[in-house]
């Protein structure tokens, strides 16, 4: 393992230092490890340091470290660009730990089994992010003190007894602390086991530090220094020490996909940009024009090409070279494909299969009253598609009718990706998401009122579309754009879809009510949930709509009736014999 991770370039520069004895144990049970990618990686996933401590009562709990970190070192890495450090590396994390789990259901104690604690942490941008299961810890050397980012999972009985409260394998399931802290050039980071970080404190961190040549330190001998000290003060387990020193942080600004490149200017009918030919434009905005094109194989493909007004837009280029990069990474017949495009390209565009079709807004027009059945459909795949996206942590952010293509197929395709909300990007270069996208029609309370986007902003957004192909009409009319704060947000009222001029079931205003919710946390679990309703009153429904007693319980609502007849029978009897 090399001591510098230095890389030449404006990028994310450590300096790390390792160093593990099985002290006075005869069996070190620890393992450690650190990763450092190179390129896009380095970028969007970040450099991994891992320690892992196997509890001493058991033969085989080294192997449960060594799966941990090793787990942990490469699957990260094969985890989706786009989902946050948190999703990534939980997942694997769960994943291992259910793996060893399932190792130890045939071990009698699961004291002798595989179980470990794991401690991780990831840079990645301006952010260091900290994972932890165990007394395993991570720290940062702050000035004259060790500042633990970590909390022991240690429950102690005594001054002499105690045992983990949590640990890999020990159950199916795992609660993993996370933690995320800002980054500064010089900051130094350890990663240590149990019996170093109890025996060791921050002057001692300082003193191995210091006798170290600035720049030029030998971590890895600070770090043995730091394990020889804590043995020296009666250390006696196995002891591992990771120290991490940040060298540089990468530009606020990243290009997911290299160098930004110039806008070409715009082409006429029959001209060629690196090999495709210019057929026509289809759609021209301020913002962008598409043309329809002939790929060098001949296939039909969609090239997208910013408008000059906005050349001078870093920001907004920025977002238009996301937009290939999230198409790659999605797959879905409901969404639109990246096709090929050449490498190296001579100009900023971007290429997409081409759709012959209709947007949902024309189709809107030529369908004013839909059969319940075509909204149904059309809802679905809308729906399908947007799995896709939640599946990879993005968030759509625009959809409307205009983003939408229905084929002569009647296959439907959510395009324009630009407006995307890519998670696992944003964290690596905070602000790429930029200002409120969309279009505010469509667009969920929640973004105006301030709070955090989420997968359900898509659903109010789907569910508005369904109620404007029902009614012809929005939920809120214009409201929604006024809101400025969570009052205005529950302020809102919902207008019912059923009305005289149209036959919406109530149980189906119900789901549309619901998906359109202001509260983003009344919206519906599920994407599918929302699609089931529409064809099938739901059990939100049947709980809002009074049923009548003859309905719910039969025989009761007839003992009543004929409770009340003899009652009145009783009655006229007693009034004929007086």
């Amino acid at each position: 393992m090399p001591k510098d991770f230095s890389q030449t370039g404006s990028t994310l520069r450590i300096t790390l230092g390792q160093w593990s004895d099985a002290g006075r144990k005869p069996d070190n049970q620890d393992f450690h490890g650190a990763v450092m990618p190179t390129g896009t990686a380095l970028m969007l996933k970040g450099i991994t340091l891992a320690v892992a401590d196997g509890i001493s009562s058991s033969r085989v709990s080294r192997e449960a470290a060594e799966t941990a970190v090793k787990s942990l070192l490469t699957d990260y890495y094969a985890t989706p660009d786009a989902w946050t450090v948190r999703t990534a590396a939980s997942r694997v994390i769960a994943s291992t730990n259910a793996w060893l789990h399932g190792q130890n259901t045939s071990v009698e104690d699961v004291n002798a089994g595989r179980v470990c604690t794991l401690c991780a942490l990831i840079l990645k941008g301006h952010e260091a992010h900290v994972l932890h299961v165990g007394d395993s810890r991570a720290s940062r050397l702050s000035g004259a003190s060790l500042e633990p980012l970590t909390k022991d999972h240690r429950v102690v009985l005594s001054p002499g007894e105690s045992y983990l409260g949590r640990a890999l394998g020990v159950g199916r399931d795992v609660d993993i602390d996370y933690r995320r802290v800002g980054l500064r050039v010089g900051d130094v980071f350890l990663l240590t086991t149990d019996d170093v970080h109890d025996y060791i404190t921050a002057a001692t961190v300082a003193q191995a530090l210091a006798m170290q040549p600035e720049h030029t330190a030998d971590l890895d001998a600070a770090a043995r220094h730091l394990g020889q000290a804590a043995l020296r003060a009666g250390s006696a387990d196995n002891l591992t020490v990771q120290i991490l020193r940040v060298d540089a942080l990468p530009p606020a600004e990243i290009d997911v996909d290299g160098p930004p490149l110039p806008v070409p200017p715009l082409p006429n009918a029959g001209e060629r940009i690196d090999g495709f030919r210019i057929e026509r434009e289809i759609h021209a905005t301020a913002r962008s024009h598409v043309y329809l094109a002939t790929d060098p194989d001949g296939a039909r493909v969609a090239l997208k090409i910013p408008s000059m007004e906005m050349a001078n837009d870093a920001d907004y280029l920025r977002r238009f070279a996301l937009e290939e990069w999230i198409g790659r990474r999605l797959n879905s017949a409901h969404v639109l494909r990246a096709a090929q495009a050449p490498t190296p390209r001579s100009g900023l565009y971007v290429v997409t299969e081409f759709v012959q079709g209709i947007t949902l807004r024309q189709w809107m027009t030529d369908h004013p009253t839909p059969a319940p059945d075509q909204v149904r459909d059309i809802i679905s795949q809308i729906a399908s598609g947007l799995r896709a996206f939640h599946r990879r942590e993005m968030v759509h952010q625009d959809l409307r009718p205009e983003n939408i293509m229905i084929d002569a197929s009647g296959t439907v395709k959510i395009i324009d990706l630009g407006s995307t909300a890519v998670p696992g990007v944003e964290e690596a270069a905070p602000g790429t998401l930029g200002q409120i996208p969309g279009t505010f029609q469509y667009t969920a309370p929640e973004y105006f009122a301030g709070d955090a986007l989420c997968w359900r902003s898509d659903q109010f957004a789907l569910g508005v579309i369904a109620y404007e192909m029902l009614t012809g009409r929005l939920p809120y009319g214009a409201r929604v754009a006024r809101i400025r704060s969570r009052r205005d947000q529950a302020r809102l009222t919902y207008a019912p879809a059923r009305s005289e001029d149209n036959a919406v079931p109530d149980w189906m205003d119900s789901a549309l009510r619901r998906a359109c919710h202001p509260d983003p946390l009344r919206r519906y679990d599920a994407l599918s949930e929302f699609c089931a309703d529409l064809r099938r009153p739901g059990t939100t429904w049947r709980a809002d709509r009074f049923v009548p007693l003859a309905e719910r319980n039969p025989i009761r609502f007839w003992q009543g009736v004929s409770a009340i007849l003899a009652v009145l029978c009783l009655f006229l009897a007693v009034q004929l014999a007086g």
